[in-house]
């Protein structure tokens, strides 16, 4: 196995340099520097780039079909994230993470996608929500505390939508009471990744209601604090081994000290990290689209009619090249936006394109691989049907795909208004 801890040490040095001119063409009049191409990566990123596809094909595709009906992801595939360094991508090597960069995380989280879309959601979601909210709000103490755990041990949860607010994410109703050192939080959360098995919840709760989303506080609440309870798993139409539940907050007690950030910003890391996540996503979506092709087109150059294969009548070829090529795009909005955010440039309306793109691709995608597929893509032994039912959720979780070109045309339009 390729030690990941290895990979990650140059990355962020590397892409936060000044970039460097490959070359300097002649001009007459002025030179014209020629720039790297987005798709070109690195040999770290191609070391683990190569290290997470053949750790997904050898390890987690045979357990597949097994956590798919088991509504869960298996506990050897998740000491195997562990013990990979996967559960703590981008999170520094003194907190026992492996030190990577954005662009690496999105890397893996594409080749997991790549095998089960399930997989990379729980590793995506932990990483680029829980992982990095303590990452750049915690103090020294609860890095300590919380992170080296995060990344050997237990998932994390982030917790921010309820039953009556979803696109409208910050008219919670989860309140969080002030009572002396101490805040006692009652409401319900749903739809919270991972929280069938997370060790620690990032709550977002209103701290001061009169203030509005003001009022939204960022807290930290362990698994076993009493008072909180977590409901059975959610029976979802794609993405099953991903465990997804409602969370409950029965007065539940927890010290000041257990505020993530500052008191009353919680609406603002939630905003700020809901980008980052939204290019997680996108990755997710180019991953399990370049799976189902690679299981669909050699069937297509095999699978023989009227005396040749399919793959040669242009009514398939022609289909499979316009998909092919709307998946390059696809790709490329989303290396571009991770780039982006890696060199701590503006990206959140490269993220919410890649992710609108990516995410309506998929759908077009796979069910287009189950028509090349024939009477055979509509049954559960091949795994087109599958990748059909994850990447539905990619238009709805971490913001629609309506409020993904509403963000788009807002920034569309204070571009042109200044």
């Amino acid at each position: 196995m390729f030690p990941l801890r290895r990979v990650g040490s140059k990355i962020l040095e590397q892409w936060r340099a000044p970039v460097v001119a490959a070359k300097v063409h002649r001009n007459y009049s002025s030179d014209v520097v020629t720039p790297q191409p987005l798709s070109v990566l690195t040999e770290d990123e191609l070391a683990m780039k190569d290290t997470i596809r053949k750790l997904a094909t050898e390890q987690i595709a045979p357990l597949v079909k097994k956590m798919e009906d088991e509504h869960r992801i298996d506990d050897s595939i998740r000491q195997l994230l562990f013990d990979n360094g996967l559960m703590g991508i981008e999170t520094p090597t003194e907190y026992s993470g492996s030190g990577c960069g954005f662009l690496t995380m999105m890397l893996v989280v594409e080749e997991l996608s790549r095998v089960d879309p399930a997989v990379a959601a729980y590793v995506d979601i932990h990483n680029t929500l829980v992982n990095s909210l303590f990452m750049k709000l915690g103090t020294e103490e609860q890095k300590q505390k919380y992170l080296t755990k995060l990344c050997t041990e237990y998932a994390g949860s982030f917790c921010l939508t309820e039953p009556s607010s979803g696109s409208d994410a910050f008219a919670l109703k989860t309140v969080a009471k002030k009572d002396g050192e101490h805040y006692v939080i009652s409401g319900s959360k749903m739809w919270i990744s991972n929280s069938d098995v997370a060790g620690v919840f990032l709550v977002m709760a209103n701290a001061d209601p009169s203030k509005g989303y003001k009022g939204i506080t960022c807290f930290i609440v362990e698994r076993d604090t009493p008072g909180l309870s977590v409901a059975k798993p959610e029976t979802k139409l794609g993405i099953r081994a991903s465990g997804t539940c409602m969370v409950h907050f029965d007065n539940v007690r927890v010290h000041e000290s257990s505020i993530l950030g500052e008191y009353g910003k919680g609406y603002k890391y939630a905003a700020g990290f809901l980008n980052e996540g939204r290019i997680g996503i996108a990755s997710q979506m180019i991953g399990l689209c370049q799976g189902c092709m690679d299981a669909t087109i050699p069937y297509t150059l095999e699978r023989k009619q009227f005396g040749k294969s399919i793959y040669s009548f242009q009514g398939i070829s022609y289909q499979i090249a316009h998909l092919q090529t709307q998946l390059e795009a696809a790709r490329l909005l989303t290396y571009n936006a991770a780039r982006l955010k890696e060199h701590n440039m503006s990206f959140v309306k490269e993220a919410a394109m890649a992710k609108y793109y990516a995410s309506e691709i998929a759908q077009k995608l796979t069910s287009k691989c189950i028509d090349f597929m024939g009477g055979v893509g509509f049954t559960r032994d091949f795994p087109q049907e599958k990748f059909f039912r994850d990447a539905k959720i990619g238009t709805i979780y971490e913001g629609t795909s309506n409020m993904q070109l509403q963000t788009i045309a807002k920034l569309i339009e204070k571009e042109y208004s200044q």
